[in-house]
């Protein structure tokens, strides 16, 4: 657990659950970061450092047990499901993926809070591995929010890390302009190319070795950005 107030990220489609479990975590003492999809809870997941998770299994672009999985790859942080799932096997399910308890909705605050503080007991316990991606001479150090060229650290401002974070996700793969766009900027900036190509050659001046021939952040002319996987 971190010294300032305990970070919680809720992934959840639902704005009025959101909105309830945000009154209830601050209320007692968390700090609320919310998600309104499986891919922005995997997105918050790297570019904050929550001390914990709740996950919904219903949302709507994929499945919770993919968040499970995706968080799992590279972090120990406690995930408890929140669900309208009862049955038995959508428990074992989440559990086999990864996470550390399982609610059914509707539930009570009392119990609610009473499993959070266990699953925080259990993470200072365990405590969090390092996720760190390598590239070349990039070093990206994602639970600290780090990024080191050559061994010697250098700032990126909100946007730019968040851009890198996206493209690091999806390493090797072509990202489009959209797909940035949604995921570091928000719906409402889609079509606005320039963004994204403002912002990727200003990392290329702080990650590339030559900027005007980059080796890591690689153009796809008309669709978007790859990040060259080593």
């Amino acid at each position: 657990m971190t010294a300032e107030r305990p970070a919680v990220i809720v992934v959840e489609d639902e704005p009025q659950i959101r909105g309830v479990l945000r009154v209830m975590l601050e209320g007692n003492g968390f700090r609320c970061i919310e998600a309104e999809s499986a891919r922005r809870g995997l997105l918050d997941a790297a570019t904050h450092r929550p001390d914990l998770m709740l996950v919904d299994l219903g949302l709507p672009d994929r499945d919770g047990i993919e968040v499970i999985r995706g968080v799992r790859e590279w972090s120990a942080v406690p995930i408890i499901v929140l669900s309208a799932r009862s049955q038995e096997a959508a428990k074992i399910a989440a559990l086999d993926a990864g996470a550390d308890d399982y609610v059914t909705k509707p539930f009570t605050v009392g119990e609610l809070l009473a499993r959070l503080r266990v699953a925080l007991r259990h993470g200072a316990t365990h405590g969090r591995p390092n996720r760190i991606f390598n590239i070349g001479a990039v070093r990206v150090d994602l639970l600290r929010r780090q990024v080191f060229v050559g061994g010697q650290e250098v700032h990126l401002t909100p946007i730019e890390y968040r851009l890198l974070t996206v493209l690091i996700q999806n390493a090797g793969q072509v990202v489009t302009y959209n797909h940035l766009l949604r995921d570091v900027w928000g719906p409402g900036k889609v079509d606005q190319n320039h963004y994204v190509r403002t912002y990727v050659r200003d990392l290329r001046r702080k990650l590339e070795a030559d900027p005007a021939r980059p080796i890591h952040l690689l153009t796809e002319v008309g669709i978007g950005y790859r990040l060259a996987a080593d």
